[in-house]
């Protein structure tokens, strides 16, 4: 358990010694039984089987999960960030290079309460933190697993690694149960995100879902060893072409968030999946198209990128 930030308690602990992590558990079901967690705003009663546009049931379906050392620096440390990686999503990115669970739904079905001892033996592991991969659509028995592993001992930062494509009223019900968000904000453009992932609205959501996780948990935080405790961090993936949008994205985080945000600008953007059929995203980014977006995130007025 060396993974276990020093001298710091995660919010959900408060909560569930309030009571409101319980109370905000029932709300996440509640909503499951008329499914509006993310913006396609299905409607279905998901807990009787009933499944909408990310195609999820009740329970999560879990692709795998482990200590994981490929993730941001403040989150691997030496035990690496403890990741699980949930199926389906809420977009269809036609460049996802992980289709194999977000659209062939490769993985287990997990119940809240095994999805709690994968959390504790996580923590067990020594891993620094619970990195929740692709969370939206599983947002209720997410909720109940960390309230079980709580009171068994969990102790780590969760963090909610998102597509960013979120609706607030959802991120108001983790607010306080979250430690650290790590959103990407895709797109800066609607035409490119409508095209790109079938989310024509992306860029207007993702801004106002972004800026309701800095109101929730801020800059980032790290410890004295440079472990993230709590914050934000935001990824950007450069694409060929700039079909990104990245001048935009950067100009709305420098302006309405933060200049001073863990900004990832990313340069692993490859034609995977079915991007192929897509000429101009259709091959891996250049050094200049990546040198061009770090370049517009500084002049945005961005002071942490990564």
């Amino acid at each position: 358990m060396d993974g276990i930030p020093k001298r710091f308690r995660p919010g959900y602990l408060k909560l569930l010694a309030s009571g409101e992590l319980q109370a905000r558990i029932s709300k996440a079901y509640e909503r499951l039984a008329d499914c509006d967690l993310c913006p396609r705003l299905c409607h279905v009663d998901r807990t009787a089987g009933k499944k909408g546009y990310c195609r999820a049931g009740k329970d999560p379906v879990v692709a795998s999960y482990g200590p994981h050392f490929g993730e941001e620096a403040p989150l691997v440390g030496w035990g690496g960030s403890g990741t699980i990686f949930f199926a389906y999503c809420t977009l269809r990115c036609v460049f996802c290079q992980n289709f194999d669970i977000s659209y062939m739904a490769q993985g287990d079905l997990i119940p809240p309460e095994e999805l709690a001892e994968v959390m504790l033996g996580l923590q067990e592991a020594g891993c620094h933190n619970i990195n929740l991969v692709t969370p939206t659509h599983y947002v209720a028995p997410i909720l109940a697993a960390t309230g079980i592993a709580a009171k068994k001992g969990l102790s780590l930062p969760l963090v909610y690694n998102t597509s960013g494509y979120e609706r607030v009223e959802t991120l108001r019900l983790l607010d306080g149960a979250v430690d650290i968000y790590m959103p990407d904000m895709k797109y800066g453009d609607s035409e490119m995100a409508a095209m790109y992932s079938d989310a024509g609205d992306y860029a207007e959501i993702n801004r106002e879902a972004v800026k309701e996780m800095y109101r929730q948990v801020g800059n980032l935080v790290v410890d004295e060893n440079g472990i993230a405790l709590k914050g934000l961090i935001i990824r950007h993936l450069v694409m060929p072409e700039n079909q990104a949008a990245t001048g935009q994205v950067m100009k709305v985080i420098a302006e309405e968030i933060s200049p001073d945000a863990f900004v990832n600008v990313m340069d692993q953007y490859r034609p995977t999946f079915k991007a192929k059929d897509f000429p101009r995203i259709a091959r891996p980014i250049t050094r200049r198209e990546y040198r061009d977006a770090l370049n517009a995130a500084r002049e945005a007025g961005i002071r942490n990128i990564k």
